[in-house]
């Protein structure tokens, strides 16, 4: 595949999850080789693993200077719309939540249009088995010609198990991903609120789950396993190069997707210049 970017800028207005504060984001096209490139007032953080620093709730990047949190959702519709170049300009210390799914986001993307730039996209292909296990969680990284996600969620009831496997491009992506809500349980919500966190959920905007179940109408019966492929996409979107392989993610979560795309950045990614190592990959630029 080639590079490509947007055909025009889409901008969208709302509050940060956690925050609660107003925020707001202009994702704008970019030329050939930018990447994906968060504006931060006079500041460039690139999307890059290396740049993640906490994982905690949600994926957070900085420099030492400046922060930005929530990226996931909307890397997660740049790199499911097949967008490798852009800026994206923020206002505020989080993206704007919208619906707390990434389907605002791919839906403007097709909207505006995602044009083909004269460029070959930069991708990573593994030769051999990569893997990263946490207590009880593992990510498995197989080669494979096209990207391929089996996920394994395992909650507590009322979610319990659920399974998805997809074959992720743009149609898949914005047809079967997008739409899937961020979710968590009601105790969780009024802990975090204690924190000083999510201040920003709403029924409007987050999956809410009661001891007898869902508070809202669900998108699909296994919505919650569908979001969390929709956040690894957003954190796989971090290594730099699109990666190509067939994922096996069980019970996986942003800290473990972030130590695997900065272990194979250290393994295949030189920092200096973006080149490539020929370590037991095959890759094109």
């Amino acid at each position: 595949m080639n590079q490509s970017t947007l055909a025009g800028a889409v901008r969208f207005d709302g509050v940060g999850l956690h925050t609660g504060a107003p925020a707001s984001v202009e994702i704008q096209p970019a030329a050939v080789d930018f990447g994906v490139q968060f504006v931060l007032g006079e500041t460039l953080v690139a999307a890059h693993a290396d740049n993640v620093v906490d994982t905690s709730r949600a994926t957070v990047l900085g420099d030492g200077r400046k922060r930005l949190s929530t990226v996931e959702h909307v890397l997660s519709a740049l790199f499911g719309m097949e967008v490798t170049n852009a800026r994206v300009v923020v206002d505020g210390e989080e993206i704007p939540v919208v619906d707390g799914s990434a389907q605002a986001f791919a839906d403007a993307f097709a909207a505006v249009g995602v044009v083909s730039q004269p460029a070959p996209a930069w991708q990573l292909e593994l030769a051999e088995p990569f893997e990263v296990r946490d207590d009880g969680s593992a990510l498995v990284l197989l080669p494979s010609d096209a990207l391929r996600i089996r996920f394994v969620a395992d909650f507590p009831q009322p979610i319990g198990l659920q399974y998805l496997d997809v074959r992720v491009d743009a149609q898949s992506y914005r047809g079967c991903i997008a739409p899937a809500r961020t979710f968590g349980y009601l105790h969780e919500v009024e802990a975090l609120r204690a924190r000083g966190l999510a201040l920003g959920g709403t029924l409007e905007n987050a999956l809410v789950f009661s001891p007898s179940g869902p508070m809202q109408e669900l998108r699909w019966p296994d919505e919650v396993v569908r979001h969390k492929v929709l956040d690894l996409l957003g954190d796989i979107a971090l290594l730099g190069p699109r990666l190509r392989c067939e994922i096996i993610a069980i019970k996986s979560g942003h800290a473990l997707h972030v130590r695997a795309m900065r272990e194979l950045r250290a393994r295949y990614v030189r920092d200096a210049g973006g080149a490539l190592q020929a370590l037991g990959a095959r890759t094109n630029e």
